[in-house]
């Protein structure tokens, strides 16, 4: 379908609402993303005639699930550009799949001395699981910092990079600044040094065409949650001949391929990371949603939320008191600010109150909060069904809270 932001707006049953008797602008988008009809429909469809238990039922229903699933991964695969499905792993979302990887690769590849390089910018997501694994082995933690415009500063990469570099994570978009990170030159550098990549791309699939070879990285995370998918999936894709190397990080069932009480041998990928009943229904809603996404066009989205940026840009400057955190070159569809005066989470209150859906707090970036000087910030941030009245709307419930506290 060609790109029609009314249109698309039609396939979203829940923004066709009042909030406190305003309509509702949706301008949450990087905390989780609302579903179109179609996700729904899936879901409804699959629940209704074709759930059943995938790879073990011999019966028509243990099949048609099956098929589902794995037609998914397919799915999944082709939307970020892989050649390869069985280089996908189904999880619950991206902090799933990065400590899939801090387990299931990092206790058997990194050991004492060796570092593991992250940035200021990082979701805990991308930090804590990192932490823990050189908690556990003794290895090190690095970080590269950002400027005060909200970009890497890649001179520091180059100079951290070193000999014992075993991996640079890395996300696509901060959920903060909205910077858009150079990850192919990243990679690069990484490679360069003999380092592996990993990319936490919760914020880019939504929002942009992702090809991980065109990337060149190792590992690519996402969220389903955050791409109009339901909650509780995501995937990891990793190279084949990484997670071919890799033992399993849990145990239980469909992960084997032979048990006995002497010894236990693993499944073939993805299998081997796959533990326990999938989320089947999750998986179908996700391959659902990279349909519509893959219909409405990533190129076209990117496009339409970077002109909603541009729009809003201005007009939030345009406000007394009101600081934008950050002014990366290349951003994409977030935008950070603090007003004088006024906390975060009291303008987040007030603008509820006037129907505009924003996060207030430090959206699980603590560390650049603390890069920044603030406790906490406002964030509005877009997805492919806003518009421009979206953004009259958060526009003008600031005026509202700037009246209200006199500010």
């Amino acid at each position: 379908m060609s790109f029609d932001v009314a249109q698309i707006r039609e396939d979203f049953p829940i923004l066709h609402q009042e909030v406190h008797g305003k309509p509702l602008a949706y301008l949450d988008n990087a905390a989780t993303a609302q579903k179109p009809r179609q996700v729904i429909d899936a879901l409804a469809r699959f629940y209704e005639r074709d759930n059943g238990a995938v790879h073990r039922a011999v019966h028509a229903l243990g099949a048609r699930s099956t098929e589902a699933y794995e037609g998914a991964r397919a799915t999944v695969a082709r939307s970020l550009g892989a050649t390869d499905p069985r280089e996908v792993v189904f999880v619950r979302g991206t902090t799933e799949a990065i400590n899939l990887v801090a387990a299931a690769w990092g206790r058997s590849r990194v050991a004492s001395g060796d570092e593991l390089v992250i940035t200021e910018m990082e979701h805990h997501s991308n930090i804590v699981p990192w932490q823990l694994l050189c908690d556990a082995v003794g290895a090190r933690l690095r970080v590269v910092p950002v400027n005060d415009r909200g970009e890497l500063l890649l001179e520091e990469l180059d100079a951290i990079l070193g000999a014992g570099t075993r991996l640079v994570a890395v996300t696509h978009v901060s959920n903060v600044l909205g910077t858009l990170n150079p990850v192919r030159e990243i990679v690069e550098r990484a490679h360069a040094a003999g380092a592996l990549v990993l990319v936490d791309g919760a914020q880019g699939v939504p929002h942009m065409p992702v090809d991980v070879r065109e990337l060149g990285c190792d590992f690519y995370a996402f969220s389903g949650h955050k791409v109009f998918a339901p909650t509780g999936i995501g995937a990891l894709w990793a190279r084949r001949e990484i997670l071919e190397e890799l033992g399993p990080w849990q145990g239980g069932g469909g992960m084997i391929a032979s048990v006995s009480f002497e010894k236990t041998t693993w499944a073939g990928v993805p299998e081997r990371f796959e533990a326990g009943s999938p989320n089947t229904g999750g998986a179908v809603g996700l391959a659902a949603a990279l349909e519509y996404l893959e219909a409405a066009g990533p190129g076209a989205v990117e496009r339409h939320e970077r002109a909603l940026v541009e729009y809003a840009e201005p007009a939030l400057r345009a406000i007394p008191g009101l600081r934008l955190i950050g002014e990366p070159a290349d951003r994409a569809s977030v935008l950070s600010f603090v007003m004088d005066g006024i906390h975060a989470h009291d303008l987040g209150t007030i603008l509820d109150r006037e129907g505009v859906a924003v996060r207030a707090g430090h959206h699980c970036a603590q560390p650049l909060m603390e890069r920044y000087g603030v406790p906490a910030t406002v964030r509005a941030s877009f997805a492919l069904y806003n518009t421009r009245e979206d953004v009259d709307a958060l526009v003008a419930g600031l005026h509202a809270a700037r009246e209200i506290f006199g500010a």
